[in-house]
This record gives C-alpha cells, sequence and structure tokens, in this order.
C-alpha cells in the first residue's frame, strides 16, 4: 500500500522546524511562520517594540491556516520527543506589558505561539540559561529616522537621521522620552558595548530600518557617559587578552568553514552523483563564504537542506554554464532572464543526476 505524501503545509513546516533544530536546538513558532514566508520580521519588531497591539494583521495568510501549521508543529516535536517550554513575551516598553499574539486572545492559539520546543538533548543548565533569556524583558529601543516626524510632547519637528523613542504609536524626542542624557556608542566593538550596556542604569537599543534587508537592524546603544568610560577602562585592562581570544576564534572559524564547506560539497556529491568532485567543491566554498548571505550560509543552507544544496548547485550553473549574465547586461529583466535559461540548467542537472 503506498503511504499517501503528508500535505504540503504540513511539509514546509517540517522542513523549516528541522532547520531550526538542527541550528538552535529550540523551534520557534514565529519563526517558523516566518520561514514559511508569512510573517515579515519588520513587522515582529515593530510588534515587539508595542507599535502593534497584536500580530493577527500582519500574518499573510488566515487563522484557520495559522492554527494547521502549528497544530502540525506540536505533532513534529512530539514524535521527536522535543520539550516544551514557555516563553514570556513582553514589549520593548516602560510598562514591559506581555504582547498578544492574536487579535481575539484565542487562549489556545496564544499557547501555541508561547510553547517553543526544545531539543531533548540539551542539559538542565543549558536548558535554565535558554529560559532566562526568554522570560528576560526586551531592551527598549530607539529609533534612527527614516522620516520627518513630530514629537508628540513637545511639538518639536524631527527630521531624518534623528534619534525617536516609539510607544503606544506616538514618537518621541530624546528630552520628551528623558533619554537625552545618554551617549551614543556605535556598534563596531562587541565587548565595549556590551559593558557599556552593564555598566548603565539606563539603555537602550538604537536600530534603523534596513531597505535591501526589509528588517531593522542594530547600529548601536544609548548608555550612560559614565558607564561608558568605565567600560572603557576595563576593556584597556584586558585588551591583550581579548586579542589573543580573537586570533583563536578566527582560527576556529576558519577550520569550521573548511569543514562545512566539504559536508556541502559532500552533500552536492551525494544530490548529483555526476557533478564532477572539482565543481562540488567550488560550488561549496563560494556558497559557503561566511558572511557573504548566500544559501550555503542561511540556516537551511547550514544544515545542508535539500532544497538549499540545489538552490547553491542551481545558482552555480546560472552563472558559468549559461548565458544569464550576458542577458541582464544586455537590458532584459530578470525574470525573463531566468525563464530563457531554463532548459539549459534542467538539462546540467539531469546531467548531473545521471
Amino acid at each position: 500500500m503506498v503511504t499517501p505524501e503528508p500535505p504540503k503545509i504540513q511539509r514546509r513546516v517540517i522542513s523549516a522546524a528541522d532547520i531550526a533544530l538542527k541550528t538552535k536546538n529550540q523551534v520557534v513558532p514565529l519563526e517558523v511562520l516566518n520561514a514559511l514566508g508569512w510573517l515579515p520580521s519588520a513587522r515582529v519588531d515593530e510588534w515587539r517594540r508595542g507599535q502593534a497591539e497584536h500580530l493577527g494583521g500582519s500574518i499573510a495568510v488566515d487563522t484557520a491556516k495559522v492554527r494547521t501549521a502549528l497544530d502540525y508543529l506540536r505533532a513534529w516535536a512530539a514524535e521527536r520527543g522535543l520539550r516544551a517550554t514557555e516563553a514570556s513575551y513582553l514589549a520593548a516598553t516602560r510598562d514591559r506589558r506581555p504582547l498578544r499574539f492574536t487579535a481575539d486572545g484565542d487562549e489556545t492559539l496564544e499557547q501555541l505561539f508561547r510553547t517553543h520546543w526544545v531539543s531533548a538533548d540539551l542539559s538542565e543548565k543549558r536548558l535554565e540559561r535558554l529560559r532566562e533569556r526568554q522570560s528576560k524583558a526586551p531592551d527598549l529601543v530607539v529609533v534612527r529616522a527614516a522620516r520627518a516626524w513630530m514629537c508628540a510632547g513637545c511639538g518639536v519637528r524631527g527630521e531624518v537621521g534623528d534619534f525617536v523613542y516609539e510607544e503606544d504609536k506616538t514618537s518621541l524626542c530624546l528630552a520628551c522620552a528623558d533619554f537625552d542624557h545618554l551617549h551614543f556608542l556605535a556598534s563596531g566593538n562587541a565587548a565595549l558595548s556590551r559593558r557599556a550596556k552593564t555598566e548603565s542604569k539606563l539603555s537602550a537599543v538604537v536600530v534603523e530600518f534596513n531597505r535591501r534587508r526589509k528588517r531593522y537592524q542594530r547600529v548601536g546603544t544609548l548608555v550612560e557617559e559614565d558607564a561608558l568610560e568605565r567600560a572603557e577602562q576595563r576593556c584597556l585592562a584586558d585588551e591583550d587578552v581579548r586579542a589573543r581570544r580573537r586570533e583563536r576564534d578566527a582560527e576556529r572559524r576558519v577550520h569550521a568553514d573548511v569543514e562545512f564547506q566539504a559536508e556541502l560539497a559532500a552533500a552536492i556529491r551525494l544530490a548529483f552523483p555526476h557533478c564532477p568532485a572539482e565543481r562540488a567543491q567550488t560550488i561549496a566554498e563560494h556558497a559557503g563564504v561566511r558572511g557573504s548571505g548566500r544559501v550555503g550560509r542561511s540556516a537551511a543552507g547550514r544544515a545542508l537542506d535539500e532544497d538549499a544544496v540545489r538552490a547553491a548547485v542551481v545558482a552555480s550553473i546560472r552563472h558559468l554554464d549559461t548565458d544569464y549574465d550576458d542577458l541582464l547586461m544586455s537590458g532584459v529583466p530578470r525574470a525573463d532572464a531566468r525563464e530563457r535559461i531554463r532548459p539549459t540548467i534542467d538539462r546540467v542537472l539531469a546531467r548531473w543526476r545521471g
């Protein structure tokens, strides 16, 4: 008897959950919905900052479909013997109010959203640290404005690039938000930023919207000036130790990259047995460059997901075995260019599969 193929949504949920479990040792429902393409990261960021009452209007599918997906996720977790741990979602606002996922506050669905699934292999110590991180109140957030704005407190007009504190759908200048005594520390020195934040009684993360990635990204921190001075003294005191640690970490990353690229090349050869070994290695080295943003460095790529491996191979064929780049340079629209070269890609893939 032939076993019926699982529904498409179930397959996609399981694929996203498998990747998350392998790369992070835990599966978060919000991240699964994001991986499905149903929930943009930017909308989640705004919700976490208290700019939206709930996530219902930000999810691209109806409630019934979301419930179905989360039920599949729960069944998958039970089948694998994962541990359920409940996370507290608090707004990055002064009152740290609890956040709501659904428009009507459906408790069953709210519970499904709050439930994170973690590997059964995690030690009790690591599980406790994970619970602490999940329950920790989020940082206060200040936004670097992307457009002109008006302070709801003093009525002063703000310009593009100014820092603005947004809460309850209102915008406040730093003075009205009582942040004007804080000093801006740009990102770039992780140790200094971490220590300055620890030393500071009041702090806020500064973010700006990245149009290319379509999400907010961290650009710095607001901290008290005397806290920054103490953090700088601490960093000066152990600079040599941290420099040696950075060298060791860099060596470990290089070794890890080489190992990952070898694993990716092996996965390519497994999926496409007649792909030349040298070509498989070239594809793996190109797709697996750290920080490149290519498919090999995505969560799916690091998990050696079948679709991600195929995408890396297709990208290589597209640029090296077709006239795709020439078509783009001659002004052919991207979608049209890809349609023209599709037969060539299919032929190469078929040959490499054997």
